[in-house]
């Protein structure tokens, strides 16, 4: 295979103070997410990026150059922000500017893409390159859905128990308060109780209220904010629960962006250096810090990859004989792929236990508030009976 040591060390030295700085700590761009912002527009999402990678593969394999791949695109986009973005691609393409530099200039696309365009570019193998960059963010809108769903739904039961609850001690109690009032009883200590409550919630409905919108903020900051979609997964990443499960999606992340990286023709070593700024696992990025410190010290890649405990020791005996084998990017193609499928067999195991737990909660609570309030007053009624 061709040497692309010199393609890799240029791609590293441009790209300087975006990702992994010189102290080895994470830069603003450390995981990928950054991008150049030469063109001022927002970056796209996975799913957007994997169907530009794929619409891009179909043409450069059917031997259309990038320019006339634009152009045929145009001509089939109807969406007005999507034509605004080709148009801007098309272009510094027309002026004779590199593909790499187009994409670039859009402002539109993260950094580790824009490092494996460049490489796709210089070694001859842009539709290669373009069509597994296809599947890796392919993958990663994956992730992120279900992690979605798995996130989402929970919530929503959540938010509706409560409602629910508010409801009926802030509505319905005060009417079986009258009830019992008319008929020269009163509820009893444990209905009394949550009927104070709702005529608190009632008289002090703009704390409430001020709780709710708090509660939203947090929720769009924690899904929307990139400082706070950082600190949810950090904190996820060390919560008991979910610590396996987020280690679990750093791992398969990883390998699919070293598969990715190995198919471009980079070496493992520089390999690991783009995977480094896709990781957003703490725990992660260090384990792949300690393996390319023990590759320096003269380790093999398997062996600096076992003693850094990256993977379970059935796949970094798979990274092994695909090492001797000569076919590491396959192996860890299949690595990403079973971590994919782990992850969502565990992320769908979560929700089969937390929706009939939730529905369970929610019928109890609902059944004590109507029944403490209901069999007082049938008792009544059968002794005026």
């Amino acid at each position: 295979m061709e040497n692309y040591n010199n393609i890799d060390d240029d791609l590293m030295g441009a790209n300087a103070g975006e990702g992994v700085n010189s102290d080895g700590e994470k830069g603003d761009n450390a995981n990928g997410e950054g991008g150049k912002k030469g063109g001022g527009g927002r970056l796209l999402s996975h799913y957007e990026i994997s169907v530009f990678c794929r619409q891009t593969t179909m043409l450069l394999k059917a031997g259309i150059a990038p320019a006339y791949g634009i152009d045929i695109l145009l001509q089939d986009t109807d969406d007005p922000r999507g034509r605004a973005l080709l148009e801007k691609i098309q272009a510094p393409l027309r002026e004779g500017a590199s593909y790499h530099d187009a994409l670039e200039g859009s402002g539109a696309f993260p950094d580790y893409m824009l490092n494996m365009v460049s490489i796709g570019e210089m070694s001859g193998t842009l539709d290669v390159v373009m069509e597994n960059l296809a599947q890796y963010y392919e993958r990663e809108d994956s992730i992120r859905s279900n992690l979605k769903s798995a996130l989402s739904y929970p919530l929503i039961m959540i938010a509706m128990m409560f409602v629910v609850i508010i409801v009926l001690i802030t509505q319905v109690l005060p009417i079986f308060s009258q009830v019992f009032a008319q008929l020269g009883t009163s509820m009893n200590a444990f209905s009394e109780s949550l009927l104070k409550l709702g005529t608190n919630l009632n008289k002090y409905s703009f704390i409430f209220v001020g709780i709710i919108v708090l509660i939203v903020l947090l929720f769009f900051y924690f899904t929307k904010v990139p400082s706070g979609k950082k600190t949810f997964m950090s904190f996820a990443s060390k919560f008991g629960p979910t610590r396996s499960l987020y280690n679990g999606i750093a791992a398969g992340r990883f390998a699919s962006g070293m598969a990715l990286a190995l198919s471009s023709g980079m070496d493992t070593f520089n390999g690991l250096d783009l995977t480094l700024r896709l990781v957003e696992n703490e725990e992660m990025y260090a384990k792949i810090k300690k393996c390319k410190d023990l590759i320096i010290e003269g380790e093999s890649f398997p062996e600096a990859l076992g003693q850094s405990a990256i993977f379970t020791k059935l796949y970094s005996r798979m990274v092994t004989v695909g090492f001797q084998s000569g076919s590491m990017d396959s192996v860890m193609r299949q690595i990403a792929e079973r971590y994919q499928k782990d992850t969502d067999r565990r992320i769908y195991s979560i929700i089969s236990v937390l929706e009939p737990t939730l529905v369970i909660i929610l019928s109890l609570i609902v059944g004590m508030i109507l029944l403490s309030v209901i069999l007082p007053l049938m008792g009544i009624m059968s002794s005026i009976g």
